[in-house]
């Protein structure tokens, strides 16, 4: 495949997903073949419960998917910028591993991408969404002071800072993940807080959305780690702000 032809890179970041990488694999592959879409799927799967594998041999090996990842547990954002870098297409996307937002939800991306928005996001919380298996009780209710958090940041007009689809423009990709710092989840946060930043337009797009039911949620730990990660980002965009202002 002429990585000059490439349109659409789209990186799954996956942590132990055995159980649902191989039929998302088959299934993107399968939605961008129906299209005429040259693409590159860019699988980089963490963990050792052998998701790597069954992602290499899920669709045939000719380039189209390709393959990386490690046994330790890097973090979603750390495994987003490592797919960036090997990434070829002229959009530069990514996406939840199990499936959460079906990848035909691209139909709605893409013609915001084509009217020169540079982030196009999915939301589940604006009018058109449609949630066919909400997310438990008690996610449901950290979401609501987590959104007061990031308003803090200077995205108080985005209703979905979390949801996984995410496209850009992959010159706008690079920006961004280039000045990224954060490895976990906060990752899209500190990517739209860069963007915003920037200046770079961003549009959300209403979804389809389903929650998958994991159970590997630390609500402690990994919340606390969430909250130190806002803080971090917070700094970092104060002191980004104050750098613009004295150069003006």
């Amino acid at each position: 495949m002429p990585t000059s032809a490439c349109s659409v890179s789209l990186i799954l970041p996956a942590y132990n997903e055995a159980r649902t990488i191989a039929p998302v694999v088959r299934s993107v592959r399968d939605y961008f073949e129906s299209r005429g879409e040259v693409f590159e799927l860019i699988v980089v799967a963490d963990g050792d419960d052998g998701t790597r594998e069954l992602a290499a041999s899920a669709t045939p090996n000719d380039g189209v998917v390709k393959v990386i990842g490690s046994p330790e547990r890097l973090g979603k954002g750390h495994a987003i910028r490592r797919g960036a870098e090997v990434a070829t297409g002229a959009v530069i996307g990514y996406a939840d591993a199990d499936d959460k937002t079906p990848i035909e939800e691209y139909e709605l991306v893409a013609p915001w991408l084509r009217q020169g928005y540079d982030v196009v996001i999915g939301t589940r919380h604006a009018h058109g969404s449609r949630i066919e298996h909400a997310q438990r009780w008690y996610r449901q209710v950290g979401s609501v002071g987590f959104r007061a958090a990031v308003h803090a940041l200077g995205l108080s007009e985005l209703t979905d800072t979390q949801c996984g689809f995410k496209f850009f423009r992959a010159d706008v990709a690079r920006d961004l993940f280039h000045h990224a710092r954060i490895d976990g989840y906060m990752f899209d946060v500190e990517i739209l807080a860069l963007a915003r930043l920037a200046g770079y337009r961003i549009r959300e797009v209403p979804i389809r959305w389903r929650d998958d039911g994991d159970s590997r949620l630390e609500l402690v730990r990994g919340n606390l780690r969430n909250l130190r990660d806002l803080m971090r980002i917070r700094r970092s965009v104060r002191a980004r702000t104050r750098a613009g202002s004295r150069a003006a």
